[in-house]
């Protein structure tokens, strides 16, 4: 009888052995999901690229909106008839408060000149 009980409690060891720590194991397939679930978002993420390239290509063979809406934001281009105005943002409306500045030292109003516009 002890024998029997020896024998099953190497077995239950070995098999919990295998089911925590071994190859197949409950961590392992854990790591697998996660990564499976992981690959399946960057193949969404890209299948949507793939559209949006997909449709862009389809407006660039048949119309020339598309054409002409790349040449004037890659390529700075301006059609006929048409006036370009280029704005530099800095990222603040008035950086340190320079032009409040600028006008409370101006005499004549009239001959002010801001920092950034004119000579």
């Amino acid at each position: 009888m002890r024998v029997l009980i020896v024998i099953f409690s190497v077995m239950l060891v070995t098999l919990q052995y295998r089911l925590w720590i071994g190859s197949g194991s409950f961590p392992a397939a854990w790591k697998l999901d996660a990564a499976v679930a992981a690959q399946l978002k960057e193949n969404q993420r890209l299948e949507t690229r793939n559209l949006a390239l997909e449709a862009e290509v389809r407006d660039l063979k048949t119309g020339d909106a598309a054409i002409e809406e790349r040449a004037r934001s890659e390529l700075g281009m301006v059609g006929q008839d048409e006036t370009f105005f280029q704005i530099i943002d800095n990222g603040r409306a008035d950086p340190g408060g320079q032009y409040k500045r600028a006008a409370w030292r101006c005499k004549d109003k009239d001959k002010c000149i801001l920092p950034g516009f004119g000579p």
